[in-house]
């Protein structure tokens, strides 16, 4: 248990996941306060002033990509950590660069989400693959950056990459494609 609990805004779309995460860091001694949209989010953040803070990168409507730069400019010391079910390494080097701490692929428990808001050094030991990815997780990575290019307007990256938009709709809709 910490001395003095930290304030931690747990930015999610999916309830179930933010009521799980939620209890998890209450018990690890965390004030915690849960937004399920970026104006709900801004609000709790004026009002609470977060040191920590998750967020997801694919909320219902927005993306979170566009929360982070908002988020840091009304707590700007919050140590921020993206969480999503859809990474790429497109939409992770956006994250640091915008000012996340790091960057975690869900699912992700309590710990490695402490861990990762704590994290102030890389890894040069980290496991480099041992395998190149697949042409499909190449063409997912590919359409994410066109995708982030295009600040995820779905009709000018379907321009962009010469397939129709209900094509690109329907891949954006499944999972991200194991390495």
């Amino acid at each position: 248990m910490q001395e003095t609990a930290q304030r931690l805004l747990i930015i999610d779309d999916d309830e179930m996941f933010c009521h799980v995460l939620d209890r998890a860091m209450t018990r690890r001694g965390y004030e915690v306060a849960v937004a399920h949209d970026a104006e709900q989010a801004l609000s709790l953040a004026r009002r609470l002033a977060p040191e920590l803070a998750t967020l997801d990168l694919k909320l219902e409507h927005e993306s979170g990509l566009k929360l982070l730069p908002e988020l840091l400019e009304v707590v700007p010391g919050c140590r921020v950590v993206v969480l999503t079910g859809y990474s790429s390494i497109a939409t992770a080097v956006e994250a640091i660069k915008l000012g996340a701490v790091n960057y975690l692929c869900k699912p992700a428990d309590a710990d490695e989400v402490i861990a990762a808001l704590f994290k102030q050094e890389g890894d040069p030991d980290a496991e480099v693959a041992e395998h190149p990815p697949s042409i499909n997780r190449i063409t997912w990575e590919h359409i994410q950056k066109v995708l982030q290019e295009h600040d995820g307007n779905i009709s000018a990256t379907a321009r962009a990459l010469g397939m129709h938009r209900r094509t690109l709709q329907r891949k954006l809709q499944k999972r991200p494609v194991r390495r």
